[in-house]
């Protein structure tokens, strides 16, 4: 009788279980970091280096996800209080990306709103030739967009006991977002300049290609809900992981928005 007493849980909080993946984690994001330094410098190892580091961090985050669908479908941890928590870190890491494109942001306004006399005093600067906004990039917003779209009826549908129709939304968001990160690599291919192309090859580089990081890893994110969804760990109780998926998905469409409108449009005329 004792014993039972004391193996009930006075709280609805979830005490993790000692675990070598933060550490791992951290080793190997420090290794990413070093490898992606010796490599921009030229050094004969740095793409080894950097490919080990992208390897084990893969490696460690993904068994640290996968402890975490366990702790959430199978051993019931992830009470309503727990659930809040997690919504409540996903929130601040989105305001804390948000200030790294805050940046990315600065570095391009700074430049384009009173351009050096180095680059003419004009932007985009002379011998640029910047992309058509209304071509790829724009087709590239409806993509986007679309994908929001369809994610949310995917969000809707699982919450009303649709299952077919969470899967097919969730589907056609996860092909279009391949679509656009398709066409988002030939918009590199057959660019007139790059990175290494001044302060406006930086900018756009930059902003854009942070941005696209971000569709692939909120790609990865929704396509991990859709296998959950199509395995039934997801219902329409019980589907934190999907909702995070979508608030970060949300947050990559708004930047894609200020993205075209400053860096696509703006900053081209």
């Amino acid at each position: 009788m004792t014993n039972n007493i004391a193996k009930f849980q006075h709280f609805p909080f979830h005490l993790v279980d000692p675990s070598p993946w933060p550490i791992l984690t951290a080793f190997s994001l420090l290794n990413l970091t070093i490898g992606g330094v010796l490599y921009m410098h030229g050094y004969s190892y740095g793409g080894y280096v950097l490919s080990l580091g992208f390897i084990l961090t893969v490696y460690s985050m993904t068994l640290w996800f996968k402890d975490v669908v366990i702790e959430a479908t199978y051993l019931g941890h992830h009470t309503k209080e727990v659930k809040n928590g997690i919504m409540i870190g996903l929130i601040l890491f989105i305001v804390s990306e948000a200030f790294a494109f805050l940046s990315v942001f600065w570095a391009f306004f700074h430049s384009s709103l009173s351009p050096a006399i180095e680059i003419g005093g004009v932007w985009p600067p002379i011998g640029i030739t910047p992309l058509d906004p209304f071509a790829i990039p724009l087709l590239n917003t409806f993509l986007l967009l679309s994908s929001g779209a369809f994610i949310t009826y995917g969000h809707h549908a699982l919450i009303a006991g649709n299952r077919k129709g969470a899967i097919d939304g969730v589907l056609i968001s996860i092909i279009l977002a391949l679509i656009f990160t398709a066409l988002q690599y030939y918009e590199y291919s057959v660019a007139g300049f790059t990175i290494a192309d001044g302060v406006y090859g930086s900018a756009f580089y930059a902003s854009t290609g942070l941005h696209g990081f971000h569709v692939i890893i909120g790609t990865i994110f929704i396509a991990v809900a859709f296998i959950r969804i199509i395995n039934y760990q997801l219902t329409n109780k019980h589907h934190n992981g999907f909702e995070s998926s979508i608030l970060y998905w949300h947050f990559v469409d708004v930047v894609w928005l200020f993205l075209f409108v400053a860096v696509y449009f703006w900053g081209n005329t």
